[in-house]
């Protein structure tokens, strides 16, 4: 296991050094994004502003507060509580994701399924892993909220936030076909397996 400290936008090559295991801690830029954003992008071909070409993106639906805009808020928001939320009812956004907009790195927690690992492997991309129930943590990682855009589908519009330190995460799933997740199944397949022979149960 390694530990990456990479500043976005990433380069390929940022992304491809990675493997299940590593600890990445980002720097500077990150967007959060949600179902409603994604539907909106991709089932209703809804543009957006925000150049989101070598980010990283966070499935979260942030708890913010409307101020005047000023250099600590920019956008005319700050934030209250910015946490994750669980990622596989996105699976089927994670190719357009990066294909039509050059998303790299997705940032979730609970993983995502096949079609997503071989987007994955297909077109440089992976997936970071928080743990559930670190919001308060996470938001302090968070600095201001530089943009958004989409503000009417307020709150999963699309967030531009200014980021230090945002980690360490966990890299889960790689662009070498690498998956924390089907591991764990796996393992937890053949010691059930393993149990229940045992215990003379045919399975």
């Amino acid at each position: 296991m390694a530990a990456y400290n990479i500043k976005m936008p990433c380069m390929g090559e940022d992304v491809y050094k990675l493997r299940i295991g590593d600890h990445v801690t980002l720097q500077d830029a990150l967007f959060g994004i949600r179902d409603a954003t994604q539907i909106q992008m991709f089932d209703h071909g809804r543009e957006t502003r925000l150049d989101l070409t070598g980010h990283a993106v966070i499935h979260t639906a942030p708890n913010v507060r409307r101020v005047d805009p000023s250099n600590s808020c920019p956008a005319g928001y700050e934030s209250v509580c910015i946490g994750t939320t669980t990622s596989m009812r996105m699976e089927r956004f994670t190719r357009p994701l990066m294909e039509r907009n050059g998303v790299r790195i997705i940032i979730g927690k609970g993983g995502l399924g096949p079609e997503s690992s071989q987007a994955f492997q297909d077109l440089g991309g992976v997936y970071l892993a928080i743990i559930g129930g670190t919001a308060a943590l996470e938001t302090t990682w968070i600095k201001r909220i530089l943009d958004v855009d989409m503000d009417d589908l307020n709150p999963e519009s699309l967030w531009q936030f200014e980021i230090a330190d945002f980690g360490p995460l966990l890299v889960a799933m790689d662009s070498h076909g690498g998956s924390l997740y089907e591991a764990v199944n796996l393992t937890a397949r053949e010691r059930r397996a393993a149990a229940l022979a045992s215990m003379g149960v045919e399975t």
